[in-house]
């Protein structure tokens, strides 16, 4: 059983869906404020303990993400980078409402993206055929409305081509640049290593030279005492003797 908080989503959803079907003024300002509350609510759903399965989720993610898409594709000034937009949309796979036969964003995308399209050729086509191109082609008895649509297609479809190469081209240098600055990271990771190496060897041979001069130290040290033991006994050792002769050299006078 749906949660009240799922069912205000989906009627919020569901009036989004209509309000982005229907031609909306650069005043507008209700559908992006809408927009802002779904995510907040599509928030609230997923920490709600009685939030709907993944796949239902997943699904209310794609829709409001569209919507959202949709907004900001329709603030771009460019008719083209809005038809550019557009194509990587993706609307939702399910009516929101029992009521509807196909995907409300479905029939929002087919509609945004012919409204596109119109504006698209507008802007290639406003200025027309030129007068040259007109009279010679009315001398071959084509008509001039078949010559205009032949026109605007050629001009959309050699458009839509150079669009693709230049995104074919853009694409093939961030390759290019990619793999660059992978194969610098690469040298450089490979340098770092060496040199962590060679220090690492450096300490080990110092940390071996530090230990045989350290027992080396320890030694002359043992030395150095046993040889003064040595020397204050033969002291000790001499002056008793003398002290022992001197007393029999000398005796006490009487």
């Amino acid at each position: 059983m749906s949660s009240r908080l799922e069912i205000n989503f989906v009627r919020l959803l569901s009036r989004c869906e209509s309000m982005a079907s229907e031609k909306r003024g650069e005043t507008e300002w209700r559908l992006e404020k809408y927009v802002g509350a779904l995510e907040e609510m599509l928030v609230a759903m997923r920490k709600s303990m009685s939030k709907p399965t993944p796949e239902v989720l997943t699904e209310y993610t794609r829709k409001v993400d569209f919507l959202k898409g949709l907004l900001e594709a329709e603030k771009l000034s460019s008719p083209t980078e809005k038809a550019l937009a557009n194509q990587f949309l993706a609307p939702g796979r399910t009516p929101t409402i029992a009521n509807e036969r196909m995907a409300a964003t479905k029939t929002v995308h087919m509609q945004t993206k012919a409204r596109c399209t119109g504006e698209m050729r507008d802007e290639l086509l406003g200025t027309g055929l030129s007068n040259k191109e007109t009279d010679l082609r009315n001398r071959r008895g084509v008509p001039l409305d078949e010559q205009q649509s032949a026109a605007e297609l050629d001009a959309i479809l050699q458009h839509q081509h150079n669009l693709q190469e230049k995104i074919a081209e853009d694409m093939l240098n961030l390759a290019r640049n990619l793999k660059n600055n992978t194969l610098a990271a690469q040298s450089i990771i490979k340098q770092d290593n060496q040199t962590l190496g060679q220090s690492m060897h450096q300490a080990d041979v110092n940390f071996e030279k530090l230990k045989t001069e350290s027992e080396r130290l320890e030694q002359h040290a043992k030395k150095s005492v046993n040889w003064l033991l040595w020397l204050m006994l033969i002291l000790v050792s001499f002056t008793f003797i003398s002290m022992i002769l001197f007393i029999r050299l000398f005796p006490r006078l009487r």
